[in-house]
């Protein structure tokens, strides 16, 4: 299709996604970046975020949204492959499951003895922020129907 790119999505488990679209929105370790067709070449690590794809009308148009924890991406000659540490579709996340994930992390306290503070600070934070994210794409994915 004219003004699409292929865009697959893997995880170490398995292949969610390999179809074309017109756009693409990832979550970069800092910051969104954005894709379409003849964009240039690049390879960068992931982040925590919600990945958006956007399809042509030919095959039905709207938008898939998935979570994203980690991983790679490499763009090159109309194809983006991203390959992920985790995954999950929107419409896959239970709303009342990322709430709980969401109020454990919260409640969570580290220890001052802990043995390497600052790598635990940011590994909660990375969680709250995670299940935070989570809950938010439930909502909106409960929202819209999907």
């Amino acid at each position: 299709m004219a003004n699409t790119l292929t865009c697959r999505l893997v995880t170490p488990d398995q292949e969610l996604l390999n179809e074309e679209v017109v756009y693409a929105s990832v979550p970069q370790h800092d910051g969104l970046i954005g894709f379409q067709t003849g964009s240039s070449p690049l390879v960068a690590k992931l982040g925590l975020g919600k990945l958006r794809l956007d399809f042509p009308s030919e095959s039905g148009g709207g938008s898939r949204s998935y979570f994203l924890e980690g991983g790679f991406l490499k763009m090159a000659h109309n194809e983006l492959v991203i390959l992920a540490e985790r995954a999950i579709a929107a419409e896959e996340i239970i709303e009342s499951e990322a709430r709980a994930e969401l109020a454990e992390a919260n409640a969570r306290v580290i220890p001052d003895d802990a043995p390497n503070k600052m790598e635990a600070v940011a590994k909660l934070t990375r969680e709250r922020e995670a299940a935070a994210i989570k809950v938010k794409m439930a909502q909106t994915s409960k929202a819209v129907g999907i």
